[in-house]
C-alpha cells in the first residue's frame, strides 16, 4: 500500500481528534446558563410577559397572581390535551406534574400592576346585561353568578379558581366559547362547561364585555379556600 492512502485514513483521524478536542474545549469555555425560576419560565414569559401580567395581545392572558393550584390544572390540562393550543401543547408534552407545579407556584406569587380596563364598545344594555349575569346568575336558564365561584371582587378562590379580572374580552368570550363547544374540557364534574352551554351567544358577548371593564380591587389576591359555597361541583375543585 502507498504512503499516499495510508496517510489519507490517519489524515481524518487526525482532524476528528482535532475537532473533537475544539468542541469541549469551546464547551468548557461558554457560559451556563442560570438553574433559576427567572430562566425555566422564558418560555412563558415570551407570550404571557416578563412576571404574566399578560400582553396586549388578547390571547395571551393574565397568569398572575392567580390560584398556584388553578395553573397547575391548566398546564396539565394542555399536557394532557384536555385545552388545545398547539404552543402550548407542545412547549409542556414532556414536563412532570412537580415541574409544572414549580412554573405555577412562581406565576402565582407574581403582582404586576394590572392593566387599565377597556372603554366600553357595547351598549349600555349589554353591559347591564353582562353585570347581572356576573353578579347575580339568570335563574330562569339557571346560571349561577360568576361572583359565587370567582369570588366578590372578581379575584378567585384558593385553591383553583380564577380571577376574571385584568381578562380581555376577546379572551373572555373565546374561553366561553370553548368550553360551551367542549375543546376547553375540565377533570369531571366540568362545571364550566355545563354553565357555558346555558349561556347564549348574546350572553357571552355580554359577560365578557363587562368583566373586561372591570377595575381590579386595591388588594387583587383570591380569597381564601371555602370562603364560598359554590353552587356546582368541580372536578378541579377539592369538595
Amino acid at each position: 500500500m502507498s504512503s499516499r492512502r495510508l496517510f489519507r485514513p490517519l489524515l481524518a483521524l487526525l482532524l476528528i481528534g482535532t475537532a473533537g478536542v475544539y468542541s469541549a474545549a469551546k464547551a468548557q469555555t461558554q457560559p451556563k446558563a442560570p438553574d433559576t425560576m427567572e430562566a425555566r419560565v422564558q418560555g412563558c414569559t415570551a407570550c404571557h410577559g416578563s412576571r404574566g401580567q399578560g400582553t396586549d395581545n388578547d390571547y395571551f392572558p393574565r397568569l398572575a397572581g392567580k390560584p398556584a393550584e388553578y395553573l397547575s390544572n391548566q398546564l396539565q390540562n394542555f399536557r394532557e390535551g384536555r385545552r388545545k393550543y398547539p404552543p402550548m401543547n407542545y412547549l409542556v408534552t414532556y414536563l412532570s406534574d412537580d415541574y409544572l407545579h414549580q412554573f405555577a407556584t412562581f406565576f402565582s406569587q407574581q403582582r404586576p400592576p394590572y392593566p387599565t380596563p377597556a372603554k366600553p364598545t357595547v351598549s349600555a344594555a349589554t353591559l347591564a346585561r353582562g353585570e347581572q349575569i356576573v353578579l347575580h346568575g339568570d335563574a330562569s336558564k339557571q346560571v349561577p353568578a360568576c361572583a359565587a365561584c370567582h369570588g366578590k371582587a372578581l379575584t378567585g378562590m384558593e385553591p383553583a379558581i380564577p380571577g376574571l379580572v385584568g381578562l380581555h374580552s376577546d379572551y373572555i368570550s373565546a374561553q366561553l366559547g370553548s368550553w360551551r363547544s367542549g375543546t376547553r374540557r375540565a377533570i369531571a364534574p366540568d362545571c364550566m362547561h355545563t354553565i357555558a352551554t346555558r349561556l347564549s351567544d348574546e350572553d357571552v358577548n355580554a359577560v365578557a364585555a363587562w368583566l373586561s371593564t372591570q377595575r381590579a380591587p386595591q388588594n387583587p389576591v383570591p380569597a381564601p379556600a371555602r370562603s364560598l359555597k359554590t353552587p356546582l361541583a368541580c372536578g378541579s375543585e377539592p369538595q
